[in-house]
């Protein structure tokens, strides 16, 4: 498991990869079905799909949710696949909702047998500019920081080594 988030510009990149040991072909069965990513969301994001996206991820596709951003505070959310290499990548960009930029970058790569390497690269920006890194920036980089680091621990619960 590797994390890591850096900022550059008033832009917050968050790096994470990690091994799983299943095919490339069940990976990518997983993680392009929408409905999946209510299942590795940790709980505590309260965390809902709103719409009712199929069982497999397309080019174009919008995605609806309700996420929580503060205790007792919910957000709407929007996203689209803007990008799709089949067993490769596929990219979710927010058309609506709590950033002012979020690019979410997903590659799956074999690494052996039956193991694949998920790299997740995930660009975002705050709202608000300057005052929205002053006053949010560190308690967002934690909570994106620990949403992945959630992710890691049900990933590991999903697919035992």
């Amino acid at each position: 498991m590797k994390l890591n988030i850096t900022k550059q510009s008033g832009i917050y990149t968050l790096t994470s990869e990690q091994i799983l040991p299943i095919s490339l072909d069940k990976a990518w069965d997983f993680f392009s079905k929408p409905t999946n990513l209510d299942k590795i969301t940790p709980e505590e994001m309260g965390f809902t799909i709103t719409n009712n996206p199929p069982n497999e991820t397309y080019l174009g596709q919008i995605i609806t949710y309700e996420i929580g951003i503060l205790p007792m505070i919910k957000a709407n959310w929007i996203t689209e696949i803007t990008h799709l290499v089949h067993k490769k990548y596929f990219v979710d960009e927010q058309r609506f909702g709590p950033y002012a930029m979020w690019h979410h970058e997903h590659h799956f790569e074999k690494v052996g047998e039956d193991k694949v390497k998920m790299t997740d690269i995930v660009n975002y920006k705050l709202p608000l500019g300057l005052l929205g890194d002053l006053f949010g920036g560190a308690i967002v980089k934690n909570k994106v920081q620990s949403i992945f680091q959630g992710r890691f621990s049900i990933l590991d619960k999903l697919f035992p080594s």
